[in-house]
């Protein structure tokens, strides 16, 4: 099952959060695959998500800042979590390994991934082996509600 409204309220305005704080974060919304061999490596949390959690994991120099949260339905599934990089040139240099790493889940699962960038703040989504940028908080929005149906 899906993540509900509240879900992707807290999703959203966590990102847009980070984003102007210059943050960088992985968010990997599950979709029909499973992320259990990922997770596996990961810290594991079964947390309720809210925004202050997805805040607080990214803050730069914690232990669980580094690598992507998993989240799963309703639930912060884990956190920590490192993923295959994608081949695929990038042409935007300002992409490092997260954006590449984003793109590689997304390659090889129905995973929706949202990537902020700490170089630009920029926020954007890795589906389906294509980067979209999401320039504000309704575009984001939209494609959650589209993906998460």
């Amino acid at each position: 099952i899906m993540g509900n409204e509240s879900t992707r309220d807290a999703i959203v305005d966590a990102a847009f959060y980070l984003s102007s704080q210059r943050i960088g974060a992985l968010m990997t919304i599950e979709k029909h695959n499973t992320l259990d061999q990922f997770a596996d490596r990961a810290i594991m949390m079964h947390s309720n998500i809210s925004k202050e959690l997805i805040i607080n994991i990214f803050i730069p120099n914690t232990p669980l800042h580094d690598g992507a949260v998993i989240i799963r339905g309703d639930e912060i599934l884990c956190a920590g979590a490192y993923f295959i990089l994608s081949e695929k040139e990038v042409e935007d240099k300002t992409m490092g390994s997260r954006h590449r790493a984003a793109l590689g889940i997304s390659e090889v699962t129905d995973a929706l991934t949202i990537i902020v960038s700490e170089e630009t703040g920029d926020v954007s989504i890795a589906v389906e082996g294509i980067l979209l940028k999401m320039n504000d908080k309704e575009k984001l929005m939209e494609y959650l509600s589209m993906f998460m149906r």
